[in-house]
């Protein structure tokens, strides 16, 4: 039977209410995943060559840049070697460290990011914290005018992070935003004993409570605007950011920066936000569209919210 109608998706199942089909969350091909870290790697070169640069137009000393720019490429490719070579658990989210413990504060706040690393563990995940050198140390400039120092207590979290393999530190003049970005498309081989990124997702409700989807996640609310054209076309840009980047948010502001606040996480996606065609199989169940087999195709409409869609049908 002809179906041809607004539909509202399943945001826990992915199924369509008219046709009974299950949408799908279209995900970066092994090819696409390998030319995201290969532009990594060459915008890591980039990135150090505009930020000597601008050392340059300050006045600033600035020998050997071709060097520097050469280094920064080596260090991360050491870090995509370390992913991929690195026995024990595999690391299942990626957390923006500046980003999570900047958040909300104006400055670094440490206990925020624990908090975000323990509120992750309670979600069956093993997360591991990218975050640049300069805020692992007692004192440092954090804007222009602006010195933090951090507390004792606050370095000992850091330490307790590190020992436990989950912080990894990124030096000086290198770019922290490259390095949780290559850590979404690493295969992280040794860890996960060969395991496709499709075998180490979650499926939708997971007994243990997890977020469905594919592993890693990424925490951040970064909106990339400053990457996302250097690394892959507007589509695939946006399937790849459906399907790893979890957004956050704290609740409302407290005095004391080491009091724990709630964490509430908007997900990545379940189901593509594209267009797409899906073989209904005889025996799917529905909602009044009429049994049979054949294709169905769900169009999202920009001024529509975000889990509706138009479902087509034809008759056979």
């Amino acid at each position: 039977a002809l179906v041809a109608d607004r539909v509202s998706i399943d945001k826990d199942t992915a199924k369509c209410p008219a046709t009974g089909t299950t949408l799908r969350l279209i995900v970066l091909e092994q090819s696409q995943r390998v030319h995201v870290h290969d532009t990594l790697l060459e915008m890591a070169r980039e990135k150090s060559k505009e930020y000597t640069s601008k050392l340059a137009a300050k006045g600033r000393a600035t020998k050997d840049a071709a060097e520097k720019a050469e280094q920064a490429t080596q260090i991360l490719t050491e870090f995509s070697q370390w992913l991929d070579n690195r026995e024990g658990k595999p690391y299942t989210a990626i957390v923006d460290g500046a980003n999570v413990a900047y958040f909300g504060w104006g400055k670094i706040n440490v206990h925020q990011l624990v908090h975000m690393v323990e509120a992750l563990e309670n979600q069956g995940e093993h997360p591991l914290v990218v975050f640049p050198q300069k805020y692992t140390w007692k004192k440092f400039h954090l804007r222009k005018g602006v010195i933090q120092v951090l507390q004792d207590e606050e370095l000992e979290l850091i330490n307790r992070l590190k020992e436990k393999d989950q912080m990894y530190v990124v030096p000086p003049m290198c770019l922290d935003d490259l390095y949780w970005m290559l850590a979404s498309v690493s295969n992280q081989t040794t860890s996960t004993s060969g395991e496709t990124i499709a075998q180490m997702a979650v499926p939708k409700n997971d007994a243990s409570g997890r977020f469905p989807g594919l592993r890693p996640l990424v925490i951040s609310n970064d909106k990339m605007r400053d990457h996302k054209m250097d690394l892959l076309e507007e589509r695939a840009f946006r399937r790849w950011c459906c399907s790893h980047i979890v957004n956050y948010n704290f609740t409302d502001f407290i005095e004391n920066s080491w009091e724990e606040r709630e964490i509430r996480f908007c997900a990545a996606d379940l189901f593509s936000d594209e267009i797409q065609g899906n073989e209904r199989a005889n025996g799917d169940g529905d909602g009044g569209g009429g049994g049979g087999s054949g294709m169905v195709w769900h169009f999202p409409v920009s001024e529509w919210d975000a889990n509706e869609r138009f479902c087509l049908r034809l008759p056979a």
